[in-house]
């Protein structure tokens, strides 16, 4: 099997930081064990899926390493999908780096010997049209929040989580009413005022917000999370903490159900956030493709011993 590590060089808010940060490591992992491996640093934003699809596609057995933040893993697992000789992995190195949170710290992923030397698990993702998430899809205030977060991080001293929380800021005071009709399944339709709609494979999101805290990425199942629309913005302050802390399943405004396949139609256009990647769409549809992608998880996970 070849290794193949796809580097974002400027991810953690840094020219080549992450290349700086990563070879080193690569080389003395793949010495120790007499690995074959590549490097591979992206030059422009969408270079990563070209560049996986195109080497999986030659039938190869490949470890994809994504390293870099959330969107790194987003290229790497949409070059991915789709192909059996395949398994990735993240070595995070940017401000965000939700996904690794639901299998422990980033500190596991970091480590390459924990890594190398742990279990290939087969995991579901979202099909959102032609697009793939691994961790979580959301429309409505939320990925307003997303589309306004990616501007805010490139400020100064400013970490993930805090571009997040800056970002819902800014969303309370202009979007937090979105008319959507929701099909969940075969279910009937069900049309509400909604501040967000959230569809989680895995828990974290945002900078560490537990928006889908009971969400499992291999259990064959989407976990839809609807918090209707409030008028109070005092309100709405008031609610971050225990959103982020994951306490808002039994609020009364807050919809949850699990299920395979979700349709939402927005009365007017409103932004969508598929693992990062956002736009406005008027009608999306989100579904489980179960057991899809082959990821590998640090030896020292406690999702192991599950």
């Amino acid at each position: 099997m070849k290794h193949i590590f796809v580097v974002n060089p400027n991810a953690g808010k840094g020219k080549n930081k992450a290349m700086n940060v990563i070879v080193p490591k690569v080389k003395a992992l793949c010495e120790k064990y007499g690995l074959e491996y590549e490097i591979y640093p992206t030059k422009a934003k969408g270079d990563g899926i070209r560049f996986v699809k195109e080497r999986a596609s030659t039938g190869e057995e490949i470890r994809f390493y994504a390293c870099g933040g959330d969107g790194t893993l987003y290229e790497v697992v949409n070059g991915a999908y789709g192909f059996d000789n395949v398994e990735l992995t993240v070595v995070p190195l940017g401000s965000g780096n939700d996904f690794v949170r639901y299998f422990g710290t980033k500190e596991m992923f970091l480590d390459l010997d924990d890594l190398y030397n742990g279990k290939v698990c087969e995991l579901d993702v979202i099909k959102c049209g032609d697009e793939i998430a691994i961790n979580q899809c959301s429309m409505g205030m939320d990925a307003e929040v997303c589309a306004k977060q990616g501007e805010i991080k490139k400020l100064p001293l400013v970490t993930g989580e805090g571009a997040y929380g800056i970002g819902c800021i800014y969303a309370i005071a202009t979007k937090t009413k979105n008319r959507f009709t929701l099909t969940i399944d075969d279910g009937e339709p069900v049309t509400l005022d909604a501040l967000f709609c959230f569809i989680g494979n895995a828990s974290y999101y945002g900078g560490g917000y537990r928006a889908a805290p009971l969400a499992l990425p291999d259990d064959g199942l989407l976990d839809f999370v609807v918090v209707e629309s409030v008028k109070s913005k005092i309100e709405l302050l008031k609610m971050l903490k225990p959103y982020k802390n994951g306490q808002h399943l039994d609020w009364e405004i807050t919809h949850f159900k699990r299920g395979k396949n979700l349709k939402v139609h927005a009365a007017v256009p409103a932004a969508i956030n598929v693992d990062g990647e956002c736009r406005f769409v008027t009608d999306a549809e989100f579904q489980i493709a179960e057991k899809a992608v082959k990821f590998l998880v640090p030896a020292s996970s406690d999702f192991l011993k599950k």
